[in-house]
């Protein structure tokens, strides 16, 4: 198991929070990131041959953006901090996605934000956390 830390991150406030706990935890233990937004995707969907052209190019329009407003500023940040970063913008169930990466990369935790709500969804996390907690083959840490 290597040093890394795969960091989920999704522009929201919780994501940001995530992003400056993991940076504090890679400096003190020299842990590199692999910084990774997943693009909620479902592969079962039934399309005809021009909608299923139409989705792979909002695909496409999808991983750009992500790469370029969320992804790349975190990466900016956490270089500009001297953090051994790599960046990774997919498409995919989120957590189920979130695990493959976390055994491709061979990380030794994964680290994201919980969503910012209230009373009962409090209690739960938000799914993608929950469902890493319940699955994740190494340790998850959910920041508030």
């Amino acid at each position: 198991m290597s040093n890394s830390v795969l960091l989920a991150i999704d522009g929201s406030a919780g994501g940001e929070r995530a992003l400056q706990y993991a940076m504090e935890r890679a400096k003190l233990g020299g842990a590199k990131l692999i910084v990774a937004y997943v693009i909620e995707w479902s592969q079962y969907s039934f399309n005809t041959p021009e909608e299923n052209a139409e989705r792979h190019k909002r695909r496409e329009q999808e991983i750009k953006r992500a790469t370029e407003t969320i992804v790349d500023p975190a990466a900016k940040v956490l270089k500009a901090a001297d953090i051994d970063c790599q960046t990774v913008v997919t498409h995919g169930p989120p957590a189920e996605t979130l695990i493959k990466l976390a055994n491709k990369y061979e990380v030794a935790q994964i680290v994201i934000g919980r969503r910012g709500q209230s009373g009962i969804k409090a209690l739960l996390f938000g799914s993608v956390a929950g469902n890493l907690i319940q699955t994740s083959p190494v340790p998850v840490v959910v920041v508030p």
